[in-house]
């Protein structure tokens, strides 16, 4: 497995500020393999970037000696695919496009993808959307952009997010299941599923489905967003992580995402990325 780092995870990251090149330059001095890039809708690396500059942000990645592992965003948070307006959705879907080709254009082929929510737990104001239309939209707006992905070669990764939406590893198996492409595949983060469920009973349901791994800790007690604490300091058992990843031959990459950006937190999590994945790490 190749460790990695989350944009966002650095200073400036959830912002949007932090030039590619110095996020990716920080990742490298902290000995990550790799890095997650970002993309939004304003900021230093947008759905209207030209794939020159992405050829060159590529090629930058190179010299410095690290690798691109994917292309994140959170755009379909606030601009949500399963949204009560049509507008908004074929927003994200135009966003979402564009997004496919940029990965591919970065040299990567995973995009994250947040296909949708019930229910967004930081924006209280939001619309609570029926979970069987929520379903509905979802699918509909992953059939959409199939034709891109498998064009472009980058699968769409859906992560499982604290949307209120698939939320047993067998109702995300049978999602996935549905559009029968191998371009559509699951975005794991061990940390999210940790409040209603188990990450290696997780990896053991999905299997080959996992592209893609995010590394966070969580303690249970806790139970909101502030049971998110630094690696090796909640409950995720990283050890049956580790024996699940090993049983489904998952030999991809492991991305940390500690978010927000707290100083000397990249440090914290680097350290502990090499505790808990040991010789794997760079």
């Amino acid at each position: 497995m190749k460790t990695g780092a989350s944009y966002w995870m650095f200073e400036g990251g959830l912002e949007a500020s932090l030039p590619p090149a110095e996020a990716m330059k920080k990742a490298k001095y902290l000995g990550f393999d790799s890095i997650e890039l970002c993309i939004a809708s304003q900021g230093v690396l947008t759905h209207n970037v030209s794939q020159t500059e992405c050829e060159n942000i590529a090629a930058t990645a190179e010299n410095i000696g690290i690798e691109i592992s994917g292309l994140a965003s959170g755009e379909s948070w606030t601009c949500s695919p399963t949204s009560n307006d049509p507008k908004i959705r074929e927003q994200i879907a135009a966003f979402t496009q564009k997004a496919i080709r940029i990965a591919r254009w970065l040299g990567t082929d995973a995009y994250l993808l947040v296909p949708g929510a019930v229910d967004v737990f930081f924006l209280p104001d939001a619309a609570v959307i029926p979970y069987d239309i929520c379903y509905q939209r979802a699918v509909s707006f992953v059939s959409g952009l199939i034709p891109a992905a498998e064009t472009c070669g980058v699968t769409l990764c859906i992560e499982n997010v604290w949307n209120k939406f698939l939320l047993s590893p067998l109702e995300m198996r049978d999602f996935i299941d549905h559009f029968d492409s191998d371009r559509v595949g699951s975005y794991f983060d061990v940390g999210n599923i940790l409040l209603t469920g188990y990450p290696d009973q997780w990896i053991k349901i999905l299997q080959n489905r996992i592209k893609r791994v995010h590394i966070k800790d969580f303690k249970k007690s806790v139970g909101t967003v502030d049971g998110f604490v630094d690696l090796l300091e909640g409950d995720v058992d990283f050890k049956a992580v580790k024996e699940a990843l090993h049983a489904i031959s998952y030999d991809g990459y492991v991305t940390a995402e500690l978010l927000p950006y707290q100083k000397g937190r990249p440090e914290i999590t680097a350290a502990a990325m090499k505790q808990i994945f040991g010789c794997s790490f760079s």
